[in-house]
């Protein structure tokens, strides 16, 4: 028998706020976390946007030391999960360490490092390479120094999904405490790669908007959509069996009932062009879940702003929910915090949770006309309150992966 899976803690770190509570008061009244980029002088880039964290200091999560041997992904992370943590109250005096897991990934890891270093190795040489290089830049780090900050002993590993790690992350801790691998689990995503060399990279790609409005660079399901926004941050929540959650009397905020995980086998870059994968990925977590497309309230789409994503994915929500597809309320957290990449799912995941908690929908901020086969319902123009029960939340990533967790309102 699988056993049942709730969520007990959030934490985040975004553009939006430093904290669950400003992130999601600020995503509540409309606001973006888009701006002008301020890690680097843009003048000879046609990207001048991205939504950036503001304020963090690290010093007020972590020790000083530890700080320094963090890269910022890690520093994000490590923030998200001590916020986590607090908020679930486990205590681990009390838990039996090799019972908790720490299941956190990041798309890229640290390429601010990496310039960096390069950039040292180029003008005086390998002597004056960092010996925290390695360390500071692999992206398994981020789980590693959660783990190092909360003594969790349990399962700890990283996957590496582009912009789908985060949803893995947490379809795996989802899966590890279902068959009994932990009792509880730190889940999510962490990215920090606004930079000179990530951001030319991805405009490389064309992957990017060059709209310079921070209110309409990033909106998906747009006519004019042109591209997504990078940013950064962190998500990371606490999952953890039905049981040891209640026998500690803790605050329940969602069960996760479904997780669906598929592979495109068709381009690096783009989804299927039908929607065949990520439809796929709903429909296993929909069935895992025990419910059919008449049950979803709110899908929160991946929804990038880049013209093939947003098609290919209305596609796949046709595909999986068929005719009920016109009846689900869809929405883009990426309108107001761009892209976080190996961080997206994480964040996005928490938005579902607030969601179901507050019956709440936010808009696709920046969106305002469709074309002709997007012609779902996009959340433009206006939040809706409603009951919530029944979530679904995607994540697409680089590869061909497709990622898909099925959350729901807690029941007795």
């Amino acid at each position: 028998m699988k056993k049942r899976v709730v969520v007990t803690g959030l934490g985040a770190i975004t553009p939006l706020g430093n904290n669950v509570s400003d992130y999601w008061e600020n995503i509540k009244k409309g606001q973006v976390g888009i701006d002008k980029i301020t890690y680097f002088d843009t003048s000879a880039y046609k990207v001048k946007l991205a939504a950036e964290v503001k304020n963090f200091v690290a010093k007020e999560y972590m020790d000083f030391k530890s700080a320094k041997r963090m890269d910022l992904f890690s520093q994000y992370a490590v923030a998200a999960a001590r916020e986590a943590m607090e908020d679930s109250k486990i205590n681990m005096e009390e838990e039996d360490p090799y019972r908790g897991a720490v299941i956190v990934g990041s798309g890229i890891g640290s390429l601010q490092e990496m310039q960096k270093s390069y950039n040292k190795l180029i003008t005086k040489g390998p002597a004056k390479v960092s010996p925290l290089l390695v360390p500071m830049m692999i992206t398994n780090m981020a789980a590693g120094n959660i783990s190092i900050a909360l003594g969790l002993k349990g399962k700890c590993t990283n996957v590496v999904t582009a912009c789908a790690s985060g949803t893995h992350c947490i379809g795996d801790a989802f899966r590890a405490i279902q068959y009994g691998d932990a009792d509880f689990a730190l889940a999510g995503g962490s990215e920090a790669s606004i930079c000179e060399i990530g951001v030319a990279g991805f405009s490389a790609l064309t992957a990017l908007s060059t709209n310079e409005d921070p209110r309409t660079a990033s909106r998906p399901f747009d006519k004019n959509r042109d591209g997504f926004v990078m940013g950064e941050g962190a998500g990371i929540v606490v999952l953890e069996e039905l049981e040891h959650a209640k026998k500690r009397q803790a605050k329940i905020y969602a069960e996760v009932t479904g997780y669906g995980a598929t592979g495109d086998a068709f381009h690096i870059t783009s989804p299927a062009e039908d929607g065949s994968g990520a439809a796929k990925a709903m429909e296993l977590a929909m069935i895992e879940g025990k419910v059919s497309g008449s049950d979803i309230d709110y899908i929160n789409a991946h929804g990038t702003s880049t013209p093939l994503n947003d098609l290919y994915e209305t596609r796949a929500i046709k595909k999986a929910l068929k005719d009920k597809a016109k009846d689900v309320v869809i929405n883009s957290t990426k309108s107001m915090i761009g892209h976080l990449l190996g961080a997206a799912g994480g964040v996005e995941f928490i938005t579902c949770v607030k969601s179901i908690e507050e019956g709440f929908i936010h808009q696709t901020i920046g969106s305002k006309e469709t074309e002709e086969e997007l012609d779902l319902n996009y959340a433009i123009g206006a939040p809706i309150e409603k009951e919530v029960d029944c979530v679904l939340t995607n994540s697409l990533g680089f590869g061909g992966h497709n990622a898909t967790l099925l959350l729901r309102k807690y029941v007795q």
